[in-house]
């Protein structure tokens, strides 16, 4: 199948090809701005289906709404028209097309055309009136509030709120590639004449920003963001693609003493923390035991021992571990525990607790094994 994509350099253009890419397509015809009027009609003499993105949101004059929202749209038609070629359509509008302003206009002069196109020729259009769309490789500083804040707040440049209390409905780049592919293979969700992207979300723009916010401030309180909840996790993943390219790594507090060192290095409410413990050779860490917070020890490097023993026992159960077998250990409530390097190189154990730990309750009593 030869898939047309024009806007092929654009937001949606880009991610939308490199999925296809990803799904086996291979033979794509990409029509940019650097294309000429008869690369478009090449390709629309050849081509099987056509993903029609190509417009302009932010022209340097007025009569160039027109120009690339309606007239390129006509054309790639009228060449579809002229050899034949039944293809189906997919041409992405806006909800501005409800509004009236030159914009809207164009977008709606674009939608008529296509629907007039498909009652004419009998061929399958499918035209998306999409909302707020995000995701990476969206232009910051441009017609995407969602890349602005990343790209700004990454950068701890200021952003700009004007009406905290607005609301936006924003939807995912990935969830419109989803939609995408079912309409590729006939089987888009339709909203009467329209079809629609089902997966939608709603925030105010206050809220939106100090959601970004959070995502930065996670570097240094190392609390993971609710990945639960589908919005947050969206756009965590696009905040971290506009991080500075010198700016992907950050320091974690290491707390040394003599026998090693202990490192926190995610914490999240629902779902405790995980840190890295070092120990010398020779060197027992723990003797201590918990009424509710429960560990997962896994030695990654090096090789020791972890005691255990019911606090009203005499028993000591032991388990040897060896970086090399990668086996996890737990720590059940109730048992006092410790752990000793064995070997005569440090030994490296990832440690995961069920809870945060609390200062003021820290749920954790001293006793030798």
């Amino acid at each position: 199948m030869k898939i047309l994509v024009t806007g092929a350099e654009g937001f949606v253009g880009r991610n939308l090809a490199a999925e296809l890419k990803n799904q086996g397509y291979e033979d794509l015809l990409l029509y940019t701005r650097k294309n000429t009027a008869a690369d478009l009609e090449r390709y629309a003499q050849e081509c099987d289906f056509v993903f029609h993105l190509a417009g302009v949101n932010r022209p340097e004059k007025e009569e160039d709404f027109l120009k690339g929202n309606h007239d390129l749209i006509s054309e790639l038609l009228s060449f579809l028209k002229k050899h034949g070629n039944r293809s189906p359509v997919v041409v992405t509008s806006s909800i501005q097309a409800e509004r009236d302003n030159p914009y809207g206009r164009s977008k709606k002069a674009g939608e008529d055309v296509v629907f007039e196109y498909g009652r004419q020729t009998g061929n399958d259009v499918f035209v998306y009136r999409l909302v707020n769309l995000f995701g990476k490789w969206s232009r910051p500083n441009y017609n995407s509030v969602v890349a602005t804040f990343c790209h700004n707040i990454a950068r701890d440049l200021e952003v700009q709120v004007n009406d905290r209390g607005a609301e936006l409905q924003l939807c995912y780049i990935d969830d419109v590639l989803e939609e995408f592919k079912r309409t590729l293979k006939g089987q888009p969700t339709r909203d009467g004449k329209f079809c629609r992207v089902p997966e939608t979300h709603k925030i105010t723009v206050s809220e939106l920003a100090d959601k970004i916010r959070l995502f930065k401030e996670s570097r240094r309180n190392l609390e993971l963001p609710d990945m639960k909840d589908p919005l947050t996790k969206k756009l965590y993943s696009t905040y971290l693609s506009y991080l500075p390219e010198d700016r992907f790594s950050y320091q974690l507090k290491v707390n040394s003493d003599d026998r090693g060192s202990f490192t926190e290095f995610l914490r999240t409410k629902g779902h405790g923390q995980i840190s890295v413990n070092r120990s010398k050779p020779g060197i027992t860490k723990g003797n201590h035991w918990h009424h509710t917070k429960n560990e997962k020890f896994l030695v990654v490097s090096g090789k020791g021992v972890i005691r255990l023993r019911k606090v009203d026992s005499d028993e000591v159960i032991e388990y040897f571990v060896d970086g090399k077998d990668m086996e996890v250990v737990d720590i059940p409530v109730g048992y006092t525990h410790n752990i000793e390097n064995l070997g005569d190189t440090e030994m490296i154990t990832i440690m995961w607790a069920n809870e945060l730990f609390d200062p003021e309750k820290p749920d954790t009593y001293y006793m030798g094994v």
